[in-house]
């Protein structure tokens, strides 16, 4: 019955991520706890990175995991996890540093080192990046052609809506190949967005996904799909799944945007893995 249902809709397979980061690490808290006091916070993203994991296998979904190199160094063994349950490891660089803040030099031994932990716990080639907080946007996109030269092949970091801290609102709003040296190229995944009275409106997860209500994200996600024709990249972090994580102290606005709707959102990715077929970004 289920799988006539999915079939009944589209036969379009779409684009599941996870940016493995911990609570503490995100950019809305970078200037409530310092990089150098990481180690002293709880470590919750282990445990919440397993009931993903087994989140997805209830589904039979395999999706791609964005994974910082300071997590990877923490948890080892998760990176391994991640691997042996078939799905794909990707680099969120090492420290969750917004890209437009480093160096060209910084950026690529950041990207490198990363790749390199990745790799040696996966077993695998990593060849997926996604920018913390998506900071590949116009006065950077020179970015991408760092990340070639790294060994990297596609990245997902551009969120084509207007936003204080990221966004391209003008750059295609679905995957498109990026030319960079030698008449080579890096193929960009956009995070997915709805065209809607001339402007894009994000629906491809995290924060809007728990902020707004779920048949708004899920009508905007079937329109893709079925009026479209395409496929969408979703993605959230495992700290969103997270009701019992510590509070930090911070402003109204960043206390809505963290924490508003955590007990709603794996009720949600149910729902949302149950209606859309998913597959890591690389086999798009």
């Amino acid at each position: 019955m289920e799988n006539a249902k999915i079939h009944a809709k589209d036969n379009i397979i779409n684009g599941m991520s996870v940016d493995v980061e911990d609570y503490f690490q995100v950019s809305n808290f970078e200037d409530k706890i310092d990089r150098s006091k990481w180690s002293s916070c709880e470590l919750r993203v282990e445990q919440n990175t397993l009931r993903v994991l087994d989140l997805f296998d209830r589904h039979n979904v395999k999706a791609t995991f964005f994974i910082l190199g300071w997590v990877a160094q923490k948890a080892p063994d998760l990176v391994r996890e991640i691997a042996r349950r078939g799905h794909e490891v990707a680099s969120h660089g090492y420290h969750h540093q917004l890209v437009y803040n480093m160096t060209d030099n910084e950026f690529a031994g950041d990207i490198t080192r990363t790749k390199e932990i990745l790799e040696s716990l996966a077993g695998k080639e990593v060849i997926g990046y996604r920018a913390p907080s998506y900071s590949i946007t116009a006065k950077n996109f020179s970015a991408l052609k760092i990340l070639y030269r790294c060994g990297y092949r596609y990245d997902s970091s551009i969120f084509p809506i207007h936003h204080h801290r990221y966004g391209i609102p003008d750059f295609s709003r679905f995957a498109v190949d990026i030319p960079v040296d030698g008449g080579e190229s890096i193929r960009e995944y956009p995070i997915s967005t709805v065209r809607l009275f001339g402007k894009n409106l994000p629906v491809g997860g995290g924060a809007y996904a728990r902020l707004f209500p779920l048949a708004l994200i899920t009508r905007g996600l079937a329109g893709i799909n079925r009026k479209e024709g395409r496929p969408f990249i979703f993605y959230f972090h495992p700290w969103e799944i997270d009701p019992h994580q510590p509070k930090i102290a911070c402003s109204r606005l960043t206390r809505i945007r963290h924490y508003g709707n955590l007990r709603a959102m794996e009720r949600k990715l149910e729902t949302i893995l149950q209606k859309f077929n998913f597959q890591p970004i690389k086999d798009i």
